[in-house]
């Protein structure tokens, strides 16, 4: 379990969302506390019962931590072979490459592309791909769909899906609520940094009215 007092918590194999109104209220900061990326010094941030708020990068990612940022991150100058291998794997159990390219079968067959040849969705099933390799097993995953065509979405909905059949613990950070609706187990509300509400799948329904209005649709 991971856990950022005073009120998130992710369990094994749940998928949590954090919807917002805004974007500088604070949940992108709050996807990337656990690294070393942000001046967080104070509260507190656990994970299988050890503190990590102040702990460095490399050990947080050796513990199986792994974000895949809203960026992306792909180097243009690489090709997607070379995206693909560049992370060190820290812990056993990443995924291989063959297992990699049944989840993106795309991906297989662009191996030879350059980064910057490459669209948005792929560029993201890379990004998504190269966290996998390396042994993590709670994965951050912040805006994925964003600027994607919906046959790409929903390419990695059911990427997503599968990741939590196989025991992966997903922190989900998405605007896109009709698409989090669809995997996540348990929603969290985030506004101006904290927050303010959370519920489960099951109980989504009772909650529609409220959700609206904390997400002014």
């Amino acid at each position: 379990m991971i856990r950022v007092r005073p009120s998130l918590s992710c369990r094994p194999s749940f998928s949590s969302l954090i919807p917002w109104k805004h974007r500088r209220d604070g949940p992108p900061q709050t996807a990337t506390s656990p690294w070393d990326r942000t001046n967080l010094r104070t509260g507190s941030v656990r994970f299988n019962g050890q503190e990590i708020v102040r702990a460095s990068s490399d050990r947080i990612a050796r513990q199986g931590i792994a974000i895949c940022p809203e960026e992306r991150g792909i180097f243009s100058s690489l090709d997607v072979k070379e995206n693909l291998m560049l992370p060190p794997v820290v812990r056993r159990g990443g995924l291989a490459l063959e297992q990699i390219f049944t989840l993106f079968p795309n991906l297989k067959e662009r191996l030879t592309s350059q980064g910057t040849k490459l669209s948005g969705g792929e560029q993201q099933m890379l990004a998504i791909a190269r966290i996998l390799r390396t042994g993590a097993r709670f994965l951050m995953l912040d805006e994925p769909t964003e600027g994607l065509a919906p046959v790409i979405i929903q390419q990695i909905g059911h990427t997503i899906a599968r990741l939590k059949k196989e025991g992966f613990t997903i922190l989900l950070v998405e605007q896109n609520f009709r698409f989090a609706s669809t995997v996540a187990d348990r929603f969290y509300v985030v506004e101006h940094g904290k927050v303010i509400d959370g519920f489960s799948n099951a109980d989504l329904p009772a909650n529609m009215a409220k959700l609206h209005t904390y997400l002014g649709v």
